[in-house]
């Protein structure tokens, strides 16, 4: 028998950009706000940041309409954002990055962003945090 979860839900139709979806999603926290840094997001995840304690539903409503807002394009103007304050040793791999992004090509925000959230549930390297992901 499973337990009930509480389920935080994002709405992809409130938003068009990263800067949005992490309005929306510190929307969901309790006393903190994140602002898109996909590493901290990571941190929001394992706890202490405004999230249910002991596990929980993340339902992401119109994610089809998020998959697009959060597509190639966003994640190369994020890229593109983040350059100047790349390491020099690592500048060359995340051009190539940023440069795939502009070609349309590689994983997008959202996906990042779907990556990092299954990596706290079932199966992920932190699945003891217990988030479940719905994309509908």
């Amino acid at each position: 028998m499973t337990r009930d979860l509480p389920v935080l839900v994002v709405d992809g139709t409130r938003f068009g950009d990263l800067d949005g979806f992490a309005r929306e999603f510190s929307r969901l926290l309790s006393g903190y706000t994140w602002r898109g840094n996909l590493d901290a997001l990571d941190d929001v995840l394992r706890g202490g940041y405004g999230t249910p304690a002991a596990g929980w539903t993340l339902r992401w409503t119109s994610s089809e309409t998020s998959r697009a807002a959060l597509g190639h394009p966003e994640t190369a103007r994020r890229l593109e954002r983040i350059l100047p304050g790349v390491d020099p040793s690592n500048r060359a791999a995340f051009t190539a990055r940023l440069d795939a992004a502009r070609r349309g090509e590689g994983p997008t925000l959202f996906d990042e962003i779907v990556a990092i959230v299954r990596d706290h549930g079932p199966g992920g390297r932190e699945s003891a945090d217990g988030i479940l992901l719905e994309l509908v």
